[in-house]
């Protein structure tokens, strides 16, 4: 009465598959009640009733034939549960299941799940594009043996390991390589993947194609130190100092000339150690400006070597900045212009 909304008056007596049975449904229905009632045992038929408002309700029934005193069939007892909330639990369960297995598979981020035992359950688009495996060629394999590198096995499984012990991990490279060629580098995030009861079941991991980011900044340090090393050698002298005026670059040349080697004058005030204290205040204005991003040309440098001779070099000071533009300190390059001076 309660799931159905009809009295007992309502129902006693009156046809139940004609009546409260949806026409579409009558046939299997009838078959299962036929069924009973000629002594087979009916579990679990999910029965479809509707109310007396009209609403449908899905009841999950044991229909068991019911005997009389000398054993025949004489009527069928239906128990039964309703499970239509549970039914649209599950319903929504798989419809936002189907979601996330679209998205995954759509993603425009390289995804990948493992399960508890590292064997590959989800390979994207993107990861099949990036690694040049196919889904199907990597559904099913270990992660570890088929896909990572011999020298990052250990510390990749390490990442999945603690991932199914439900630890945070922290980013990881993962190259992928093929036939002995790498074709892309991709930093991951793990992340535990959990039942419907809250127990582990596997690893899903997302990532990000950093192979040109990789790239770059090889060719940056490349360049970076090409640089240092014509710094270093150049046949002129060059020094930098940061923000206080402290100094973080010494060539060779200017160690050639002033007698400080390179550790004598790395860390050092320039101002403070190598001029003469008349013209500090000249010099300390002309790094001053530097600092400030206004550069200055065909200076006349008094340097006081190790030695206590001076020295002049003629220096160009330019504001030396970082990758986002801000003012770091200054790099000066000079002649040795002393003999001519003299």
């Amino acid at each position: 009465t309660e799931v159905s909304g009809y009295s007992k008056a309502e129902t006693i007596g009156r046809h139940l598959v004609n009546t409260f049975i949806h026409l579409e449904f009558r046939s299997s229905v009838s078959e299962v009640l036929q069924n009973a009632l000629v002594g087979k045992d009916v579990a679990n038929f999910e029965l479809p009733l509707f109310t007396k408002s009209g609403k449908r309700r899905e009841i999950l029934l044991n229909a068991t034939p019911r005997r009389g005193d000398d054993g025949s069939v004489i009527g069928v007892l239906g128990v039964g549960q309703d499970i239509t909330e549970l039914n649209q639990q599950r319903t929504e369960a798989l419809r936002i299941a189907d979601d996330l297995g679209r998205i995954i598979e759509t993603a425009n981020a390289p995804i990948f799940g493992v399960d508890i035992h590292g064997h590959v359950t989800e390979w994207n688009l993107k990861l099949a594009e990036l690694s040049q495996f196919a889904y199907e060629s990597a559904v099913g394999k270990s992660l570890v043996s088929n896909f990572v590198t011999e020298d990052l096995k250990a510390s990749v499984g390490h990442v999945l390991l603690k991932a199914l012990n439900g630890e945070h991990t922290p980013s990881f490279e993962l190259p992928l390589v093929k036939d002995g060629e790498q074709k892309a580098v991709l930093l991951m995030n793990a992340a535990t993947r959990r039942g419907q009861n809250n127990e582990v079941i596997g690893v899903i991991c997302v990532g990000q194609d950093i192979t040109q980011i990789n790239a770059m900044t090889a060719e940056q340090q490349r360049v970076a130190d090409d640089l240092s090393r014509v710094i270093d050698t150049a046949n002129a002298p060059i020094f930098g100092v940061d923000m206080e005026g402290m100094v973080t670059e010494w060539n060779r040349k200017a160690v050639s000339i002033l007698g400080y080697t390179k550790a004598e004058a790395i860390g050092k005030n320039l101002v403070d150690k190598f001029i003469q204290p008349e013209d500090r205040k000249s010099v300390s204005d002309v790094l001053s400006k530097a600092l400030a991003g206004k550069e200055t040309a065909n200076y006349e440098l008094p340097l006081l070597s190790k030695h206590d001779d001076r020295f002049t070099i003629l220096l160009n000071a330019t504001t030396r900045r970082d990758a986002k533009g801000n003012i770091t300190g200054v790099v000066g390059v000079g002649q040795d212009i002393t003999e001519i001076k003299t």
